[in-house]
């Protein structure tokens, strides 16, 4: 079965796989609007999110001796027939418009959500570039900005010209 077909078996829907075992694996949602669950057990559910949705999927795992990794993506669902990136546990896969590891950057990316979500914006609506633009910055080592209104009303004044 090919990517697209397999997103169109699943009605168009990315879906990503959560998982919660405590003090060892934690997969969750930090923002996104999810149009459909499975609750598999008291462990695993899985969400679908429709196309052109954006949603932050964090992942943290540890072992007896403490973290060995912690991720951040900010994903934006696909169409069926629009290229896209793999990634763990998201099928069958999304634009990624954020990519980081490590739990100083990661952290610094949750601040930033934290910041936007103080500014009363759904980051679920923040303009898909900041997020490019944060992750590059992180990869850089150089300084992060925080959203702004401006940047927001610049950002949808944009959209609406171009649609």
């Amino acid at each position: 079965m090919t990517p697209s077909s397999q997103a169109t078996a699943r009605g168009g829907l990315t879906t990503v796989e959560l998982i919660w075992i405590e003090k060892r694996i934690e997969h969750r949602i930090r923002f996104g609007r999810p149009a459909h669950e499975t609750i598999i057990d008291k462990r695993r559910r899985v969400i679908g999110f429709a196309p052109g949705s954006v949603f932050a999927f964090v992942r943290w795992a540890a072992n007896d001796f403490g973290t060995i990794t912690s991720r951040i993506d900010i994903v934006r669902a696909v169409l069926p027939a629009e290229p896209y990136q793999t990634l763990p546990y998201v099928r069958p896969g999304g634009e990624i418009l954020l990519k980081i590891a490590g739990w100083d950057k990661v952290e610094r990316v949750l601040q930033l959500i934290d910041a936007i979500e103080a500014i009363s914006l759904d980051p679920v609506g923040a303009a898909p570039d900041y997020w490019r633009q944060t992750h590059n910055r992180l990869v850089a080592g150089g300084t992060l900005c925080a959203y702004s209104l401006e940047q927001h009303r610049a950002f949808l004044l944009r959209k609406r010209a171009t649609s």
